[in-house]
């Protein structure tokens, strides 16, 4: 599986923002998706996950009720619906696969990972 993900940019204060991450590859009903960030200076934070197969979904505390995972199967395609932004969600935000339907935050439970894509937001 390849990951591709796009959609970050620069946003005031309580927009929003729409990341997708594009899943190329076989048998992703086997995988769960997660989204991370990065800030500089800090360590990679978990956003939210969903498992493939059965969409069930799940948030880092910072996010809830904030930010909405969700996929499509027939484009092979995970969202990250990313609302009320603070200028603290700032950051690099990476997409990332797990060989398991077991879903986990754990930076070192995903197997993949695909390029960053910058979202920054100002105050």
């Amino acid at each position: 599986v390849q990951l591709q993900a796009s959609g970050g940019g620069l946003v005031q204060a309580g927009d929003s923002l729409r990341l997708s991450c594009v899943a190329s590859g076989r048998a992703l009903s086997r995988y769960t998706m997660g989204w991370f960030r990065q800030a500089p200076g800090k360590e990679r934070e978990f956003v939210a996950g969903i498992t493939w197969s059965a969409g069930s979904s799940y948030y880092g505390d910072s996010v809830k009720g904030r930010f909405t995972i969700s996929r499509d199967n027939a484009k092979s395609t995970v969202y990250l619906q990313m609302n009320s932004l603070k200028p603290e969600d700032t950051a690099v935000y990476h997409c990332a696969a797990r060989l398991s339907v077991v879903p986990t935050s754990s930076v070192k439970g995903f197997d993949l990972w695909g390029q960053g894509t910058q979202v920054t937001v100002s105050s």
